[in-house]
């Protein structure tokens, strides 16, 4: 009888060893470095965010009130909005799990539509806008079908839509540059994303609230509406996507008329950027935009991300621009760090995604 209880009580005692065994093993689960790789699973823009205020901190403690005046903190909007609105685009189409190496060749495109339309065939100003509007969806259209429709890889029908669009760019236009002074006399409009206006001694841009506006109602759109959650599930998976019930072509579709839509107001703020309408223009947009996005911390697999965090990224962009040059740094410093940040947020982003939800 007692070599029962005894071999009763050695149970009991081996099953109290494996429970807190288990307890512990869930205890090292919940640790503070796993709260923060779930913290930035749920709030990818975190890291972005913390990376963008820390710059901004060391380059204003180096620099002073040279960094922090109103017209040095707006300038950096300024320098960003092009790529920030191209970013949107980029965004749009990374969240689906693909990529778009055509944004920046559809916006030239568009530009040189509009000032080709207004210019060449006399067509009024508001007319040749829509007409450079409408360009960019057409191609951003061709692009999504070819995905959608025809199972081909995004990587290839965006880098062989960059290649036709650059083209068909440089032979539409001649490689003619429309002038700044004759589209002030002729046609203002297009410079419409290019007019300033003070607020505090900051000087802001009509782009610059065009790009900040667009960044606010894609992030809602994308949070908090139907069509927003279907991009995140056909980026997460697509399979499992269309199994539920989203129609995952037309959602992808959809995904990229609208980024061609957005690289075409980047045109028509192009023009108010630089002032004239230039078929060379813009030649870095497509890698300036995936910069922006991988540093703002979406995930280049899909379904992971927001456009706060590419926005973000755009601005640290910005941020180590302009910090550098008022330093009198090398302009080669800058293209070392953000090579490091892009790198970094990849692996963050790897990291990241070994978390269990």
């Amino acid at each position: 009888m007692s070599e029962s209880s005894s071999s009763g009580d050695n149970y009991e005692a081996k099953l109290s060893d494996a429970s807190s065994t288990v307890a512990q093993f869930e205890d090292e689960r919940r640790g503070p470095i796993h709260r923060i790789q779930h913290a930035l699973h749920v709030t990818p823009s975190l890291v972005p965010l913390v990376v963008l205020l820390l710059s901004i901190a060391i380059f204003g403690i180096a620099l002073g009130s040279k960094f922090f005046s109103p017209f040095a903190l707006t300038l950096i909007l300024q320098q960003v909005q092009i790529v920030g609105i191209l970013g949107a685009a980029q965004s749009l189409v990374i969240l689906t799990a693909g990529i778009d190496l055509s944004v920046g060749a559809i916006m030239v495109l568009s530009s040189v539509v509009m000032g080709q339309f207004t210019f060449r065939y006399g067509l009024p100003p508001t007319v040749a806008i829509m007409c450079g509007l409408a360009c960019g969806t057409l191609c951003g259209f061709i692009n999504g079908w070819l995905v959608a429709k025809m199972k081909l890889p995004p990587f290839i029908v965006t880098l062989g839509m960059w290649q036709i669009v650059l083209a068909t760019n440089f032979l539409y236009s001649a490689n003619e540059t429309i002038r700044s002074q004759e589209i002030e006399e002729a046609a203002p409009l297009l410079q419409l994303f290019g007019s300033k206006f003070n607020v505090g001694g900051a000087v802001f841009t009509v782009g610059v609230v065009f790009m900040v506006l667009l960044v606010l109602v894609l992030a809602f759109v994308l949070r908090h509406t139907a069509w927003g959650r279907h991009v995140y599930a056909v980026g997460d998976d697509a399979e499992a996507a269309q199994l539920s019930g989203v129609r995952v072509d037309k959602v992808l579709i959809s995904v990229y008329m609208l980024s061609g839509l957005i690289c075409a107001f980047a045109g028509w703020a192009l023009i108010g950027r630089i002032g004239s309408v230039s078929p060379t223009s813009g030649q870095l947009g497509n890698i300036e935009s995936i910069t922006a996005v991988v540093i703002g911390g979406i995930s280049l697999f899909g379904g992971r991300g927001s456009i706060l965090g590419m926005f973000f990224g755009a601005l640290i962009v910005g941020v180590f621009t302009l910090g550098l040059r008022l330093l009198g740094a090398d302009a080669q410093w800058t293209y070392l760090l953000i090579g490091v940040l892009i790198i970094g947020a990849v692996a963050i982003d790897q990291w990241i995604r070994k978390v269990s939800v």
